[in-house]
């Protein structure tokens, strides 16, 4: 069913769910699995990590990844370059005003996106 899985993460708990999710999609279907960050590399790519150590003990091959950029582009972009069957995130990518003037994450993600998309309900 699903041999690549990418999981957007910014190290929220909200984020948190999401990656949970995408675990036991990949446990359940034997996938390899990607925490991707977006941000400056050196600070993401701890958040990232932080989420690779959390399910060190799923059996789940998973690695950590980050790069910089707007959230929604580098996940979208991610997602077709590496060839991902599925891109999970959390339903909430930007909180206040912000979300209102620019759109939030999953919005962008779902209308671009050219993989399978799973939006967890994180709140």
């Amino acid at each position: 069913m699903y041999e690549r899985i990418l999981v957007g993460t910014d190290g929220s708990r909200t984020a948190a769910k999401a990656v949970d999710r995408a675990v036991e999609l990949a446990v359940a279907t034997g996938a390899k699995l990607t925490a991707l960050t977006a941000g400056p590399e050196a600070k993401s790519l701890l958040t990232a990590e932080a989420e690779v150590a959390r399910h060190r003990d799923s059996g789940v091959a998973i690695e950590a990844t980050a790069i910089d950029g707007d959230p929604a582009a580098v996940l979208l972009d991610e997602a077709e370059r590496g060839r991902y069957d599925l891109l999970v995130m959390g339903n909430r990518g930007m909180t206040g005003v912000s979300r209102f003037l620019m759109g939030s994450v999953p919005n962008k993600v779902s209308h671009h996106a050219t993989s399978n998309i799973l939006i967890v309900h994180t709140t």
